[in-house]
């Protein structure tokens, strides 16, 4: 699809992928909207970029209504949605509160649903429009130690697919990015750095390429980096050979 003059609406936009993210669409052209909790990091990039700041706490899922129709106030019109913002959890689960589960998922998985449902009206109303959810290789072959996490990235993933199915002959596009280790601090906030050797974090602008290609060409599925494919391979047609090896070499990121 066309990007300039787009709007494009971009959540947890104040660091990481989704300030890359906003940096990526603001040089092809689009009108962004930019939201996250964080209102002086969001101020600096919105004066980067001319973007308009919708500040906001994606756990609150009852506000979520109403920053839809202040995004469908103020612009008149959505092309692009990016459902970027999470946050992690890392350690045994029987060390969960109640409290963190409901986090995990309100954020990771119900407010994403929640907002493209607010939203999806004003992207059926355009020629071209453009859905991406940023997952996480977690949800495609989980990883120890962050077993709701895991959960909830699968299930935004099949949420995404089934989507796509349901909006195809339509002209919105629903597409899925699917990251491994990103060097953001998403770790550090998760309350657990990385402290794997291997694999490497990749740049966040790495993962806003992929992101950009989604929206721009349609891409319906991409793993950063794209050797991820393989574990995800490895998993589907040898489950008991990599149960067996994560196993052995896995353990929490």
């Amino acid at each position: 699809m066309r990007l300039r003059g787009a709007v494009a609406v971009v959540t947890g936009a104040s660091s990481g992928i989704g300030a890359a993210t906003a940096l990526r669409l603001h040089e092809a052209g689009a009108r962004l909207v930019l939201h996250g909790r964080d209102t002086g990091r969001l101020a600096a990039l919105a004066e980067r970029t001319g973007g308009a700041v919708v500040a906001g706490d994606l756990a609150d899922l009852d506000g979520i209504p109403a920053l839809a129709d202040e995004i469908t106030g103020r612009f008149g019109e959505v092309d692009v949605l990016v459902n970027n913002a999470g946050i992690g959890w890392a350690g045994p689960f029987g060390e969960m509160t109640a409290a963190d589960v409901r986090r995990v998922v309100d954020v990771n998985l119900t407010a994403p649903i929640e907002l493209t449902r607010a939203l999806l009206p004003a992207l059926r109303g355009r020629p071209e429009a453009g859905v991406v959810f940023v997952t996480s290789i977690a949800g495609r072959t989980a990883v120890a130690g962050e077993s709701v996490y895991s959960a909830v990235k699968a299930g935004l993933d099949v949420f995404a697919e089934s989507l796509r199915f349901e909006l195809a002959g339509t002209g919105v596009r629903i597409g899925v990015v699917v990251p491994g280790v990103v060097d953001t601090e998403f770790f550090a906030r998760r309350g657990r750095p990385y402290e794997r050797r291997s694999p490497r974090p990749i740049p966040a602008d790495r993962v806003a390429g992929a992101v950009l290609r989604a929206v721009r060409d349609g891409r319906a599925e991409q793993h950063v980096p794209g050797w991820l494919r393989l574990p995800v391979l490895v998993r589907g047609t040898l489950p008991g050979v990599y149960r067996a090896l994560a196993t052995r070499f896995g353990g929490s990121g």
